[in-house]
């Protein structure tokens, strides 16, 4: 007779047991984005019919006569009552209608669509360079704790922290584009259009969006690395003769994962609203330039959408970093 091999093979119940967890923990998180939707646009839609001003006025001018504002407002629904203005709002977004602009009559969705890109292309460069400078950075401060390249490092991050947004985009500008002349201090440029001259107008505000995040990247880089770097298992690697370079980023930077992934998610949010800023600064036509001026004219369809579409990214955002713990640490989905 013949002998038969002895495989163990799992079979699928126990691996679905196993998966059921995160699938859980994902719909429940997709789940409770439809609540933080509902309230972050309500607050804002309430918020924005605070602001001094009549949108009514802003569009007629201000020489228009109460007749002509009375029927102005009433074409723009801006006489009913606020929760019913809400609510069309909210049956419009349903079916993918976000309105149009008072200032323009344009689809808000076109509007948000022409200037989303160039707004992603911006917060894209602005991570790279956080997390390009700031992940070595906070590498080498940690294998050097308490000498002089980590007290050096330490200090520059905390003043990067302090330093804001539109002041080190002026002194960029000052420096680089106006004295030196290396730099291009304002415009954009599509990636599709012309990538090196794109990259090219990219530098000066990517680095003035991305200072503070390489600044953060670096200073909890550091703190979880020096917990990774006195851990036992690491001994053991050395011990075992692992090489210097491979303990660190084989093997402690991935056990730095979750506080990485988390400031990272963090940074989205923080790039999304610091783009207002730094747009406005170098003439960026991006959802902050858009932002400003559609505040500017109390263009409330425009503002709102863009708030929705600021609110999923940021949601989406969130999603995927508690995807990335998981990939990190597959514990936190049991």
């Amino acid at each position: 007779m013949t002998a038969t091999a002895s495989t163990t093979v799992e079979s699928p119940a126990p691996r679905r047991r196993r998966q059921l967890p995160r699938v859980r923990g994902v719909g429940k998180r997709l789940v409770g984005v439809i609540p933080t939707l509902l309230l972050a646009t309500f607050l804002v839609f309430a918020l924005l019919h605070l602001i001094p001003g009549d949108p009514a006025q802003a569009i007629a001018g201000e020489n228009a006569t109460p007749e002509r504002l009375a029927q102005l407002r009433e074409q723009l629904g801006l006489d009913r009552p606020f929760l019913l203005q809400y609510v069309d709002w909210l049956g419009g977004v349903v079916t993918g209608d976000l309105g149009t602009s008072l200032a323009t009559g344009e689809q808000v969705l076109d509007l948000i669509g022409q200037r989303l890109p160039t707004t992603l292309t911006l917060g894209a460069a602005s991570l790279v360079v956080a997390v390009g400078i700031g992940v070595p950075l906070g590498i080498a401060a940690a294998q050097r704790r308490g000498r002089g390249a980590d007290t050096a490092i330490t200090g520059a991050a905390t003043l990067g922290i302090a330093v804001p947004n539109f002041w080190l985009g002026m002194v960029l500008v000052l420096v680089f584009a106006l004295t030196l002349k290396w730099l291009p201090a304002t415009g954009f440029v599509p990636l599709t259009e012309n990538p090196l001259r794109a990259l090219w107008h990219l530098v000066l505000p990517a680095i003035a969006l991305g200072a503070v995040g390489a600044a953060e990247v670096c200073r909890q880089l550091r703190s979880a690395m020096i917990e990774v770097l006195q851990s036992d298992y690491m001994r053991t690697h050395q011990a075992k003769g692992l090489s210097r370079r491979t303990r660190i980023w084989r093997h402690a930077l991935k056990n730095s994962g979750l506080p990485l992934a988390t400031i990272i998610g963090l940074l989205v949010s923080r790039v999304l609203g610091a783009t207002v800023v730094v747009e406005a600064l170098f003439a960026i036509p991006g959802i902050g330039s858009l932002v400003v001026q559609s505040t500017t004219q109390r263009d409330y369809p425009v503002i709102q959408g863009i708030v929705l579409v600021t609110a999923l990214l940021v949601l989406a955002t969130n999603l995927l970093v508690d995807l990335a713990y998981r990939v990190i640490d597959p514990r936190i989905a049991e």
